[in-house]
């Protein structure tokens, strides 16, 4: 059985060394490639021998066999790398255009509902990171990459490390998540299951974090037992932690520094799906004259 892996083309290696002295995430890297070999299969032939209208075509046949606009726009980012960067053709990518992503508002649950989804989690570990993502507003890979030693409880903060973007941030820790926070860590200290300075929250192995994958599971398994019907993954408890926060009046601004959105537009979403907000607003039909 003839095991040998096929030959990596120059071109494909030219590539691959563009997005490795750009220290391009593995995924990305993936992204890119597998964007490259679509236009390839399309063209069959060389992807570097493609011409304006080459891409445009390509384009057309990516809507037409139902692309979704996300994928869409990414394809066209991973192209654009290519010609620019590895081929050195910025012009070839003139016809290609970048669809509109239509606006969706997030599923946001109710106070009572995060209570309910918390309180609901198989057991301790999962109850503390699912506590830990909607009280300080986390992703789910920030949550499973935390440390022990992340923890500050003299400035009560948690330190994010090389988050969404490759950036440090605090995130905002309250005297209720550190009393659950030290609950959890005296539990797993006792079992042996917490090494000094690992894992927050470790898998099976200790050495080992658990993954993002594993606390999604968990999740939609405590929607289930709190018979909660609404779509819900982690993001939810971050979706909930910024609208609950701007129900309280904080400051969007604020906000969206907590979150670590680089854009102000990326957190006034929120704006939409704060419901005390808009039931305290007055209509103007209220205050009409009266005939």
């Amino acid at each position: 059985m003839d095991t040998t892996l096929p030959a990596v083309t120059p071109l494909r290696q030219r590539m691959l060394d563009d997005m490795r002295m750009r220290k391009l995430e593995p995924r990305t890297q993936q992204a890119y490639v597998r964007a490259v070999r679509r236009l390839a299969a399309f063209l069959k032939r060389s992807p570097d021998t493609a011409t304006v209208e080459d891409l445009r075509a390509f384009q057309l046949h990516l809507v037409d066999s139902g692309t979704s606009p996300i994928t869409l726009n990414a394809t066209l980012t991973a192209l654009k790398f290519f010609f620019d960067v590895t081929v050195r053709s910025p012009n070839l990518m003139v016809g290609m255009q970048s669809v509109r992503l239509p606006q969706k508002l997030p599923v946001v649950l109710s106070r009572e509902e995060v209570a309910k989804l918390i309180a609901a989690a198989p057991n301790l570990k999962h109850q503390t990171a699912l506590a830990l993502a909607y009280g300080a507003g986390l992703r789910v890979s920030e949550v499973v990459a935390l440390k022990v030693g992340d923890i500050d409880s003299q400035r009560m903060t948690l330190r994010i490390e090389q988050a969404k973007g490759r950036k440090d941030r605090y995130a905002m820790l309250s005297p209720l998540l550190l009393q659950r926070l030290r609950t959890w860590w005296r539990v797993a200290h006792a079992q042996g299951k917490m090494l000094p300075g690992g894992w927050l929250f470790p898998g099976l192995n200790p050495v080992e974090p658990l993954t993002p994958r594993q606390l999604n599971r968990a999740i939609h398994d405590a929607a289930d037992a709190a018979h909660i019907d609404k779509r819900v993954t982690m993001h939810s408890l971050r979706h909930a932690f910024a609208t609950h926060l701007l129900e309280q009046k904080v400051d969007i601004r604020v906000i969206q520094v907590m979150l670590g959105h680089k854009k102000l537009e990326t957190t006034t979403v929120y704006a939409h799906v704060a419901t005390e907000l808009l039931r305290e607003v007055v209509s103007p039909l209220e205050v009409l004259p009266t005939a």
